[in-house]
């Protein structure tokens, strides 16, 4: 597995695969070609289903135009076999002669791969073990847990990339909880974290709390949905979960920034893990392999902040993406709003609600993390491609856009 950087990436949303990952296509394009006259861009599959509601174009055209003008056609109806998000780009000279033409795909989290190999700007795997069930023998065996497996494995910098990461996510709060106003786009949705905030605090502590995790997550999907600096935690359209639960804890339970980096460190295992040996992307396995792993992740960083076992935070993760199985990614108008913004707040509740149950057992279960995983490769595989981030299915199929 890579790096955990590779996983938590800093950025703009809305969309990890649909903006970031063309991006940076894009612009690795456009310095391999500076002398070109124009650029022919054609976006398949999902990535050509959501583009527009998602950014894609823009983020093209702004890695590529201070070259040359771009042309984009949209391919909705073509899958390529790897992955559903698949690009094309070729340069034209003063002549309109085609060159080099380059087929990469957005596989999610903001990566980029060409079928069958690795690019050149890849970076080196890191860990050693790619299964959780390896990495919980490992820290039975020494009696560690899993931040000190990253310890382990990534150079020392990860710590100071961490901090800044969990920098990155407490502003995305903060800045979400004081916005107000309407999401961009023709669904004309008006922001409700602010409003949520107030309201949560004439209620009792139980409702309360309730409500401020509810509150952050929006703030930070609201963010994002509106192309604000996020997280991938593990993408762009499930970032609010994991700020949202670890910005209350902090706040509820004076946790330091030394506790929670370490638990953004074991999530960073269990995403990795999904991200490894399935996928994270909407367009390839639907939502459960977004929100669903955001959850996962969330609950294992919860639950080591309580004092879980390994086994224990092992369970609260299993939950997390067990319980999200088979989640469609159908976001209306292709836009990362809804139903997308309130799954990340549901997520951040079940979350807290997998550690409270993990806390009270043992441990011990029969479903591993590791067979939800391979489950939720094998859903993703069988839901059929109008159920993942085409917007021809589910919610998307019979809505009509308001003038």
């Amino acid at each position: 597995m890579k790096s955990l950087k590779e996983l938590y990436k800093i950025g703009r949303g809305p969309s990890s695969s649909h903006t970031m990952g063309p991006h940076k296509a894009a612009t690795i394009y456009a310095a391999k070609h500076p002398d070109a006259k124009s650029f022919e861009v054609t976006l398949y599959g999902s990535l050509a289903a959501t583009g527009k509601g998602h950014l894609t174009d823009v983020a093209i055209i702004d890695g590529l135009s201070p070259v040359a003008p771009v042309n984009i056609i949209w391919e909705n109806g073509i899958f390529l076999p790897f992955h559903p998000n698949g690009m094309k780009f070729c340069w034209m000279d003063e002549n309109g002669a085609r060159h080099d033409e380059w087929t990469v795909f957005s596989v999610g989290g903001g990566t980029i791969k060409e079928e069958g190999q690795g690019l050149s700007t890849d970076t080196p795997e890191v860990y050693g073990m790619n299964s959780l069930s390896e990495i919980l023998a490992w820290c039975d065996k020494y009696g560690k847990t899993y931040w000190e497996y990253v310890n382990e494995c990534e150079d020392s910098d990860i710590w100071d990339y961490l901090m800044e990461v969990w920098g990155t996510m407490k502003e995305s709060v903060e800045r979400g909880i004081e916005n107000e106003g309407v999401l961009p786009g023709p669904l004309h949705i008006r922001r409700k974290a602010a409003s949520y905030f107030i309201r949560a605090s004439g209620y009792t502590q139980s409702l309360k709390s309730r409500g401020l995790v509810y509150a952050y997550a929006l703030a930070v999907s609201e963010e994002n949905a509106s192309g604000g600096k996020i997280v991938t935690a593990p993408t762009c359209g499930s970032s609010g979960v994991i700020p949202s639960t670890l910005y209350y804890l902090q706040k509820t339970r004076d946790f330091t920034d030394t506790r929670i980096i370490r638990a953004l460190a074991t999530a960073g295992i269990f995403g990795n893990i999904a991200k490894q040996n399935a996928s994270i992307s909407g367009a390839e396995v639907g939502c459960q392999g977004e929100v669903g792993v955001a959850c996962a992740m969330a609950a294992s960083a919860i639950n080591q902040l309580f004092g879980g076992s390994p086994s224990q935070i092992e369970y609260a993760a299993e939950m997390g993406l067990e319980h999200h199985l088979g989640m469609t990614c159908d976001p209306i108008c292709g836009l990362v709003q809804i139903p997308c913004i309130e799954r990340n707040a549901f997520a951040a509740t079940r979350a807290l609600d997998a550690n409270i149950y993990s806390i009270f057992s043992d441990g011990k279960h029969r479903v591993s993390y590791d067979n939800v995983v391979a489950v939720m490769k094998q859903t993703g595989h069988d839901l059929p491609s109008l159920y993942k981030e085409t917007s021809t299915g589910g919610l998307a199929k019979d809505f009509r856009q308001e003038d």
